[in-house]
């Protein structure tokens, strides 16, 4: 196996922890909307995501920067009662170590862009920037086909990642967004999704804007040594 802090590791490898480094969650963008055949390449990488029995169970909806507008717009606008509800559950509860986790994120979160914690009304506020796709020019729709499960949901999971490694390696900056998934009645009208189709998440990209103060932290990651249990 080799050693990445080996001066004789692979350039591809190099080239990889150093993409996987760099990707973090934007949540602030310029708004110059990223040339169409970048885009295309991204989608491009992204296509050759492994899955289950080669299913590639994925299907992406890409906005435009003037499409991205009009969501943004009518996403932010919509009533209070609008209904909301995912097409595929979220966690019951996040417990123990992944309660820590998320709480830590979220108070990363919070603290760069000057928010008290207990602070609620500006919590909200932060937390409503997900429909406003943090500013980006450009919002991606990823959905599955339903009958497919949980596995084709897992599929999607390492598209999205893929998507979000390649856009980095083309200067592209992204988000995947659960909460875009809440709206996916909506989103299923506006986009006129099939009822056989499940909203997975949006992944919201475009260029980074590094003065953002919520782009100004990276949240950690545990030890390999917490994550897995070697059995010799």
């Amino acid at each position: 196996m080799t050693d990445p802090s080996n001066s004789t590791a692979s350039a591809e490898h190099r080239a990889f922890d150093k993409l996987l480094a760099e990707r973090f969650s934007c949540r602030g963008y310029r708004p110059d909307p990223v040339p169409r055949a970048t885009i295309e390449e991204i989608l491009r990488l992204a296509q050759r995501t492994a899955s289950w029995c080669n299913s590639q169970p994925w299907q992406t909806i890409v906005a435009s920067a003037a499409a991205t507008e009009g969501l943004r717009k009518a996403l932010t606008t919509l009533p209070a009662d609008a209904p909301t509800g995912f097409d595929i559950a979220p966690p019951v509860d996040y417990r123990g170590v992944y309660q820590d986790r998320r709480r830590a994120c979220g108070f990363q979160l919070y603290d760069s862009v000057g928010i008290a914690h207990g602070d609620r009304v500006a919590s909200g506020r932060q937390a409503r920037e997900n429909f406003a796709f943090f500013g980006a020019p450009h919002v991606a729709i990823v959905t599955t086909e339903a009958v497919l499960g949980a596995y084709a949901v897992l599929d999607c999971g390492a598209y999205v990642h893929n998507f979000m490694i390649a856009a980095r390696s083309l200067g592209v900056a992204s988000i995947a967004q659960a909460a875009l998934a809440m709206r996916s009645a909506f989103l299923r009208e506006w986009f006129e999704i099939p009822a056989d189709r499940h909203v997975v998440c949006g992944i919201s990209f475009g260029f980074e804007d590094p003065a953002h103060p919520a782009n100004g932290f990276r949240t950690p990651r545990a030890d390999v040594a917490d994550a897995v249990r070697w059995i010799d």
